[in-house]
This record gives C-alpha cells, sequence and structure tokens, in this order.
C-alpha cells in the first residue's frame, strides 16, 4: 500500500481550523498500521508505504483518517473501505477515494450459524399451526470494540426480542441457544397474542431478524456489532435450514451526507493473490528456471525470457531473485546476465545505467541480502538526524528568517563527513553474496573495457552508491531505517546528502558539473580533494575483491525484529502473580529477549537453541485474539500477545525460521493452555504431558528468511501466464529471424533473441509448463466448485467473493457444453 496523501479535510470547529491527521490501515476493523501523525493540515502528505502479508480472510480493507485529540478519545473524520473483490480494479494504480462517513451501524464484520425449523403443530383440536425454532449455535471473527468484546445476540419474530446469554471476553462466541416462536395460530386461540397472524400464506411476508450486541458497561448502552433478515418464504421448499452467514449492517447503516462533505484520501493498492500448490507440481517449470545461469546464450534462458515478456523488469525481478536466493543460485545466474549485458554496452560511461534485468535484479539482491548492513552502517546517524532537526538548508533561496548559510553549510557537511567515513569503513561488513556479484561485475566489466582503468570502479559504484545507499539515506522509511516518512525539514537535509554522497561516489571526473544548482557545486569544492576518491576506490576494492570472508562478521549478532507486545508472567517464582505486562521484545540470530522499556536490561533471555517450537494459542486460553506461544526445554511456556494479526503473523514466521535448525524442535504440542490443573486442548492433568497436536513449521532448515520457493515459482507461472501473447510473438520472431535471417521485422525488434533456435526450444518448455500448471489450476477449481456449499463456514451467505466465483464458472460451464 502507498498511502499518498489527504485533501480537502472538514475544518476544525475551533479558530485556528487546522487539524493534527493521521491515518490507519484495518483489515475490517482490526488496525494493522498507522501513518505518523501531520500537524495543522487540512490537506495532510503522508507518502508512506506499508507492506505485509495478510495473515487471514477479511472483507474490506478500510483507511481511516482520524483528529488527535490530546485531552479526549481521537476523532474519526472519515473512512474509506475497498471491499476485496474490488481490489484487483484500483491494482497499481493510484487513485483517489471519496472519504466516507463512519457510522457504528454500518461497521459491521464477523458471520453467525443458524439453524431454522419451522414445523406443523396439531392441536388437542385437531388445528394445524406453525411453529419456529430458531436455533443460534455460534458466530465468528466479531469485531473488538475498545478492547473487549462480550457478545449477545437477540432474535425477534413479530414481537418481543429473545436474547441469549452474554459470553464475555471473547470475539468467536458459542450460544447454542433455540428460541421457539409461534408463527399462526388456530383460529379457536381467543387469548390476545403477540403473534396474531391468522393467515398462514402471512407466513411469506415474515421475517427473522438476528442481531448481535456488544454488553456495554458504559453509560452509552451496548454497542451493535451486525444484523441478520431471513424471510421465512425460503422455509416453504425446506423445513429446516441450517447455515452459516455474514452479518451485516442496519437498514440505515447507509445513510450519508453528500459525499464530498469529508475530503479524499489518494492511494495506491497492490495486491495479489496466489494459490500454491505443493512443491512436486512446480519441478518442470522450476527446474528449468534454475538451470537459466548456464543456458548458452544467457538471453535463451527462461528468466531471461521471463524479463523480456514483463511490462515492467522490477515484475520479474522479484520472484526470480527470490527464488534463485532460495536454492543458492543467484551469484551465477547474475553474473551471466550482467556478463550479457556488458557485451552489448558501448560506452563505459553507460554501463548498468539502464532499467535492465540485471540491475534490477543486483536492487533486489541488495534490499534482501543487504538489510541488516544498511542497518549497521546507517540507521544510528539516520536516527540523530531525524531527531536533532539541525538547520542544513544550503539555498539562498529556501533559507529561512535568521539562518547562517555558513553554519548550515557546516551543519551539512559534518553530516555527509560522516556518512561517507562510516560508510567507505563498512567494507568487511558487506554481506557476502553482494561482494561475489560486485566481483563479478568488476571483472566483466574490465575485460570488456580495457583501456578504460576507472570501469572496474564504476561498475560497482553505480550500484552500491547510486542505487543502494544513496536511495537509503534519501527515504530511509522505503528500507527500514526509519517508521514513517521523515518531516519536509529532515526529508530536505537528507536530499542533500544523498546528492553528495552519490556525487562522491560516482567516481566522475568533474564533480562539480554534476550539478545543476550553483550552490551544490560550490558546497561540493569542501570534498574535492584526493583522499575522498581513494576512500571510495579502497572501499569498492574490498566489497569486489574475490573470496573476501570475514567470519567474525558472522558471529555478530544480528537484529531480526524489535517492538512492543504483552506476555504472561512465567511463573518463575512460586507465590508470584501470573499476570500479562506490556514488554520489549528484541529478537536477534543469537537470542530472544524482553525488558521494560526499549533502553532497558533484559528482565529475560531465551538463547535461540532453546526455542523448541513457535506456535499460535488458541484464543478460549486467555480470551485474547492474536496469541502465540514459544516453548521452551522442560515445556516452560512464554505466552505472547501480539498487537493485531499481521504483527502476530510475522513474529511467529521469523521466529519459527531462525530456529529451524534447533537439534531438540517438538514434534508435537499443546494448542491451549495449561490453566487450572489441566490443559485445555486434551483435558490431561500433568503439565508435562507431550503435547496433542502436531506441531506447524515443518520448513527444511536452509530456509532462507521469507522465501518459500514453491510460492515464488507460482508467482513466475502467472506472470507467463498473464504474458502468454508475447511469449507467442517471441516464437514468431524465432521463427522469423531463423528462416529468413534477414532484417529484424519491426514488430519483433523489442526482443533480445542472440540464438533463435536455443530460444526458440526454451519457449516450447515454458509454454508447456505453463500450460499443464493451468491445467492443474481449472482442475482445482472445478472440484473445488463441487464440493463447497454456499453457506458453509468457508463460505457463508452473502460472501460476494463467492457469488462472484460461482458466476463465473458457471459462464465457464455453459460455455465448455
Amino acid at each position: 500500500l502507498s498511502l499518498g496523501e489527504a485533501k480537502n479535510l472538514p475544518t476544525y470547529p475551533g479558530p485556528n481550523k487546522m487539524r493534527d491527521c493521521y491515518c490507519t490501515v484495518n483489515l475490517d476493523q482490526e488496525e494493522v498500521f498507522r501513518t505518523k501523525i501531520v500537524e495543522k493540515s487540512l490537506c495532510p502528505f503522508y507518502g508512506e508505504d506499508f507492506y505485509c502479508e495478510i495473515p487471514r480472510t477479511f472483507r474490506h480493507l478500510s483507511f481511516y483518517i482520524f483528529d488527535r485529540d490530546v485531552f479526549r478519545r481521537d476523532s474519526i473524520i472519515g473512512k474509506v473501505a475497498i471491499q476485496k473483490e474490488d481490489l484487483q480494479k484500483y491494482h497499481n494504480r493510484d487513485t483517489w477515494f471519496q472519504l466516507q462517513h463512519v457510522d457504528a451501524d454500518s461497521e459491521v464484520q464477523g458471520k453467525v450459524h443458524l439453524e431454522l425449523r419451522l414445523s406443523e403443530v396439531i392441536t388437542d383440536t385437531g388445528v394445524v399451526c406453525h411453529k419456529l425454532a430458531t436455533r443460534v449455535l455460534e458466530c465468528q471473527g466479531l469485531p473488538i470494540v475498545n478492547g473487549q468484546c462480550d457478545p449477545y445476540a437477540t432474535v425477534t419474530l413479530a414481537g418481543p426480542s429473545r436474547q441469549t446469554k452474554v459470553k464475555k471476553k471473547t470475539n468467536n462466541p458459542h450460544f447454542d441457544e433455540v428460541f421457539y416462536f409461534e408463527v399462526t395460530r388456530p383460529s379457536s386461540y381467543n387469548k390476545k397474542s403477540h403473534f396474531d397472524i391468522e393467515d398462514v400464506d402471512e407466513v411469506d411476508k415474515m421475517e427473522i431478524r438476528v442481531d448481535l450486541w456488544n454488553a456495554s458497561n458504559l453509560k452509552f448502552g451496548d454497542e451493535f456489532l451486525g444484523e441478520l433478515r431471513l424471510p421465512l418464504k425460503f422455509l416453504r421448499q425446506s423445513s429446516s435450514y441450517e447455515a452459516w452467514y455474514f452479518l451485516q449492517p442496519r437498514d440505515n447503516g447507509n445513510k450519508s451526507l453528500k459525499p464530498d462533505d469529508l475530503g479524499s484520501l489518494r492511494l495506491n493498492v497492490v495486491y495479489t493473490e496466489d494459490h500454491v500448490f505443493s512443491s512436486d507440481y512446480y519441478s518442470p517449470l522450476r527446474d528449468l528456471l534454475l538451470k537459466s545461469a548456464d543456458v548458452e546464450p544467457v538471453s535463451a534462458s527462461a528468466a531471461h525470457i521471463l524479463g523480456e515478456v514483463c511490462r515492467e523488469k522490477q515484475e520479474a525481478a522479484i520472484p526470480l531473485v527470490r527464488l534463485f536466493l532460495h536454492y543458492g543460485r543467484i551469484v551465477p545466474f547474475i553474473s551471466a546476465i550482467a556478463n550479457a549485458e556488458v557485451k552489448r554496452t558501448q560506452d563505459p560511461n553507460t554501463i548498468f545505467r539502464g532499467n535492465s534485468l540485471t540491475s534490477k535484479c543486483i536492487d533486489e539482491t541488495m534490499k534482501l541480502a543487504g538489510m541488516h548492513y544498511l542497518q549497521v552502517t546507517l540507521k544510528p546517524i539516520i536516527d540523530e538526524i531525524c531527531q536533532v532537526h539541525k538547520p542544513c538548508e544550503i539555498d539562498p533561496v529556501k533559507l529561512k528568517d535568521g539562518e547562517n548559510l555558513e553554519n548550515n553549510r557546516e551543519n551539512l557537511r559534518q553530516y555527509v563527513d560522516r556518512i561517507f567515513t562510516v560508510i567507505t569503513k563498512s567494507g568487511v561488513s558487506c554481506p557476502t553474496v553482494m561482494c561475489d556479484i560486485f566481483f563479478s561485475l568488476r571483472e566483466s566489466a574490465a575485460k570488456r573495457f580495457q583501456g578504460d582503468l576507472d570501469v572496474r570502479y564504476t561498475a560497482v559504484s553505480s550500484f552500491i552508491f547510486l542505487r543502494f545507499f544513496a536511495p537509503a539515506i534519501l527515504s530511509p522509511n522505503l528500507f527500514q531505517l526509519t517508521p514513517h516518512h521523515p518531516d519536509p525539514q529532515t526529508s530536505r537535509t537528507l536530499t542533500l546528502i544523498s546528492k553528495t554522497i552519490q556525487t562522491l561516489g560516482s567516481l566522475s571526473k568533474s564533480k562539480s558539473a554534476n550539478f545543476k544548482e550553483s550552490y551544490m557545486a560550490t558546497f561540493y569544492d569542501y570534498f574535492n580533494e584526493q583522499k575522498y576518491a581513494d576512500a571510495v576506490k579502497n572501499f569498492l576494492d574490498l566489497i569486489s575483491s574475490s573470496g573476501r570472508r570475514d567470519h567474525k562478521s558472522i558471529e555478530q549478532p544480528i537484529l531480526l525484529k524489535e517492538g512492543f507486545m504483552i506476555k504472561r508472567a512465567q511463573g518463575r517464582k512460586r507465590f508470584g502473580m501470573k499476570n500479562f505486562k506490556k514488554r520489549w521484545f528484541r529478537l536477534t540470530n543469537h537470542e530472544f529477549t524482553y525488558q521494560k522499556s526499549k533502553a532497558d536490561h533484559p528482565l529475560c533471555s531465551i538463547p535461540i537453541e532453546n526455542i523448541l517450537a513457535v506456535e499460535r494459542l488458541e484464543e478460549e486460553s486467555f480470551k485474547m485474539k492474536n496469541m502465540f506461544q514459544v516453548i521452551q526445554p522442560e515445556r516452560r511456556v512464554l505466552y505472547i500477545q501480539a498487537n493485531n494479526c499481521v504483527e502476530a503473523k510475522d513474529w511467529i514466521d521469523i521466529l519459527t525460521k531462525v530456529s529451524q535448525c534447533n537439534k531438540k524442535r517438538l514434534t508435537v504440542y499443546h494448542p491451549s493452555a495449561y490453566l487450572n490443573g489441566h490443559w485445555l486442548c486434551c483435558k490431561a492433568t500433568a503439565d508435562n504431558t507431550p503435547g496433542c497436536t502436531p506441531c506447524t513449521g515443518g520448513l527444511p532448515a536452509n530456509i532462507q528468511l521469507d522465501i518459500d520457493g514453491d510460492r515464488e515459482t507460482e508467482r513466475i507461472y502467472s506472470l507467463f501466464n498473464l504474458y502468454m501473447p508475447k511469449l507467442e510473438k517471441m516464437q514468431e520472431a524465432c521463427g522469423s529471424k531463423s528462416v529468413y535471417d534477414g532484417p529484424e521485422e519491426e514488430e519483433y525488434s523489442t526482443f533480445i533473441i542472440d540464438d533463435p533456435k536455443e530460444t526458440y526450444k526454451t519457449l516450447k518448455l515454458i509454454i508447456e509448463g505453463v500450460g499443464t500448471l493451468e491445467q492443474e489450476h481449472a482442475q482445482y477449481k472445478r472440484d473445488k466448485f463441487k464440493k463447497t456449499k454456499y453457506g458453509s463456514q468457508e463460505h457463508p451467505i452473502g460472501d460476494k467473493s463467492f457469488q462472484t466465483y460461482i458466476r463465473q464458472q458457471s459462464e465457464i460451464s455453459a460455455h465448455s457444453i
């Protein structure tokens, strides 16, 4: 998600009219991300990106704009809610959305499981009357309101409503309560009744209503969570009916004011959904891709062809790099495509300057492999720049009142000097995979342009300075160096530093000519000394030398993740309270620790080798959502609650992967807690009873963090499938080139085809592999379509995406008939 800006927000009723606003991202009503606060603005610019794996099903992706209130609860200005099935409409397009009013009656999530039974009863006098039994079984996924959910249901027919018991502290309540209603009464019945319906035909006009409420102890009364209205006429066909339903907003939930009242929000949403099969399905396509580095020429390989047919090279680079990294083939692959690109380059000054597949793949590799390297090198000084706010503006036109140009220049010079020094001294920390790639770039460039002695440096500096350090300084939030986009003043400082560092690293002959602005050229004179050029060359020599290994650097603790969560006391003290407390958690490749706050000493440290399993914890254990457990030797368990579902998934994934190689990993675990003398899951009484459920996370021990090879192959299959017309066109081009070998036809000249025969062979294999996978997907969908019941727990009645799917499937089957 890219959260751009909001525009024309309503003015604050106070004298200054401005607002302090922030934006949240929600899956249904669960907040998973929050931007920084933009103060005193009605058109706040956020400029923040958020990426997450979506860990559960959802109905709406929602964005709320809040106005911060220091004294009271922050107030909601408006929201944008996009239905899951509409996300594809806005995929990767900058879109302005009108903000809508937020109405408690229209904020609905969750589903309810009901059973209805209409039966005829013959009275003593022989007259027939109808009775309706409504059984409210359970609900799932109700919203948590102000940190709690104590739900109950009311059921109404034509008279007063009946109410279930309140279920405390759960958003997945089990009610299993039955309510009986008299629908028609015998004509001899003379006692005045609430259900005064004489005619059996009237039944068709009646509806049963089920409302869900959150029992609140506040003076404002109970909160509405959603409703369901079902006409009784559908019970005419079948006297009993049982199904899951999505809760709906109240009928009046759609009342809204004029749509342009609240302003608008600019968003760019990129949403992909991949359905991944098990590994063996992907073997032919995966093997074809992994062979790419050995294919001669490399332009005839499957990976290079993907780069040729994709609309943007970035699309191809992301899954390719992840796949090759996962299987340890990234260095030979990048060496092969870089070598081919260098051979095609005519001028040493333009080496690796385009947005080619090579440059995009190296960018992506640096992002994945170099994230920790950036953290240790740049984060301390970037944090300082963001916190201290020293004035560094050196454009005389932009100087603020009271600022001194010389002082600002000196502030900027000191920052540039410090950042330049930490970068050029960081050679030994550069990840091995990056060094191996830089070595092959350097060799290729030196061999191709033997007369240019500097090309061995510029080939490497164009990546490490131009596409790695400079962008990270310019936009630290995109490289996880800061949580948010910096404020305008800091952003300007970072822009000036980034420009200077980029020029210092480029080693071009006339530095000052690089700058369009005269004030930058003047400032650069500070750095026009030979010692800076020498430092850059020494650094580039170190990171691009063959066989550079520094085992000490690998032994340094690498920070993988940190943040506040809530944990339950582990009961170390005999009489200590086992209560819940907020703690700062930190995970490195050596240990998992928690402390009271970020700056404190750890209260507890768990070595990675002592993590025997990391699993979710059933909500019923403590009536708390998003909980997981870290199981240690002697069955000691640390119970932790994350802030939301996305964060819980992130922590479970990274803890599982970092402890994957532990020799004593468990194979079974308890999905619930040990409370009141027994395990809630299997009811065993001994606290050291072995687990009752197989452990999840059975991943191979050598897995790279966050990379799933099958999933990346599925993504590549999807891309090939999407660009199938281009693959077929490329096949035609091979035929035309090899047959006529004359001048290329204009329509085929967009492809690089060095060897038509080899390229044609590979294309044939790709098209076959993609066709086979396409058939597997189609068969899977047909089977699923046959087995899936509308109204089941997975597809409740009211599931629009499933209704669309059913419509598509019936069209496909009608077409095939």
